[in-house]
């Protein structure tokens, strides 16, 4: 294998591992504060990214776009959620999805002040051979964090988006949209191999990086 090939993907898979591990995390804690502790039952709201790696999510998919040096993201195991453990199912269910998303813009903004310190002066006593690695890594986590939040607000369950907005119909169109959920992932899968995906959510990869800059 190439050595820059190599290279990316040891940089790249870090930041991968935590923007997927504190993602899907970040649903079960939320789930778990408005009623439903199927998550922590379940041993899945652990910072272990062993409990939620998905071989194809986490580690295949990755592999193969950095290799083709395609943007890069990817997806854990989803975190177990029983709506019917809430108060308001459709209402909770929608906060506990946006909880992922947001959790990934929150981890691009912290990844960008550390990278702003990391190129200041005060990173100066580090050595250039750590600090060129940590540059590039958390400039990855950035880019990854931000097409992670992007793809999972597409509006179609069971990504984030797709929840989320089934929350925001009114009861009879939301049980309507809710019935394309079981081909949810052939719909992602035949946006993806089409490119229809990116042109999709472009726009919003765009947006989030201007909101990055105001920091």
């Amino acid at each position: 294998m190439d050595t820059s090939i190599l290279r990316e993907i040891v940089i790249s898979a870090f930041p991968i591992l935590i923007a997927v591990t504190f993602h899907e995390v970040s649903h079960g804690l939320v789930a778990e504060r408005l009623g439903d502790p199927t998550a922590k039952h379940m041993g899945r709201l652990t910072l272990n990214p062993i409990a939620h790696i998905d071989l194809v999510g986490t580690i295949i998919l990755p592999a193969i776009l950095i290799i083709t040096g395609s943007p890069v993201f990817g997806w854990a195991k989803p975190v177990p959620i029983n709506p019917l453990n809430f108060k308001d199912p459709k209402r909770d269910m929608a906060i506990s999805a946006a909880a992922g998303p947001v959790t990934n813009v929150l981890l691009a903004i912290v990844s960008l002040l550390i990278l702003k310190l990391l190129i200041s002066p005060a990173a100066a006593f580090l050595p250039g051979s750590l600090l060129s690695p940590l540059t590039m890594m958390f400039r990855q986590s950035i880019l990854i964090n931000v097409i992670l939040a992007a793809f999972n607000l597409l509006p179609i369950p069971p990504l984030d988006g797709g929840r989320v907005l089934i929350g925001f119909l009114p009861h009879q169109q939301a049980a309507a949209y809710s019935k394309i959920e079981p081909y949810g992932f052939f719909i992602v899968i035949i946006l993806l191999m089409t490119g229809i995906a990116g042109i999709l959510i472009n726009p919003l990869i765009s947006l989030i990086l201007a909101l990055l800059s105001l920091f």
